[in-house]
């Protein structure tokens, strides 16, 4: 059975840690759809990239395997919006992953999403995951009840990969790092 993701896809989004990720799992040939906060319409990253959703997240219907959350400028557009938050909460309490890199986490902490676990962040969002009650770690990457976080663009590769050792094993999480020549 194909396993299913979900990238939350916001204006001003970290163009590594979206296209990375997006890029990884489709390699692992898991069926990822980028949903846009802000519709279909094409969007600008936060170094002026275009990227057009694939679907608008208001018409999401689907249940996922996984829903990502790209770090940078956008993730605070993420903070804000209903939507997002029932879409994580939803995720949470079927006790499936959670997935988020950069300034990502702080969409969990104003979501009230897995308080008190342990996760890691972009350097300048650790005060504010502590202050929100979660265990904080300098890790590049932190598995902690169904919530994956990332440290930021440069350890979006090892994000991706984690992804993939989760739903779909750690044989093709290793088949892709050695195709791409991945050296962590």
């Amino acid at each position: 059975m194909t396993k299913k993701a979900l990238v939350i896809f916001a204006e001003g989004a970290e163009d590594i840690e979206l296209i990375i990720t997006v890029d990884l799992l489709r390699r692992a040939e898991i069926d990822v759809t980028i949903g846009g906060l802000a519709g279909k319409d094409a969007v600008r990253t936060v170094q002026k990239v275009m990227i057009t959703p694939d679907a608008a997240l208001a018409d999401v219907k689907d249940e996922f395997d996984v829903v990502i959350i790209p770090g940078g400028p956008g993730a605070d557009k993420l903070c804000e919006s209903d939507k997002v938050g029932k879409i994580l909460q939803a995720q949470y309490k079927a006790k499936k992953l959670i997935a988020a890199i950069c300034g990502a986490p702080k969409v969990l902490n104003a979501h009230k999403i897995a308080p008190g676990c342990e996760v890691t962040s972009f350097p300048k969002v650790k005060d504010e995951m502590i202050k929100g009650g979660y265990k904080y770690s300098e890790n590049s990457v932190v598995l902690s009840d169904n919530v994956l976080t990332s440290r930021g663009p440069g350890t979006a590769p090892e994000f991706a990969l984690k992804i993939v050792e989760l739903l779909v094993g750690e044989q093709k999480a290793h088949e892709i790092k050695e195709e791409l020549l991945f050296k962590f």
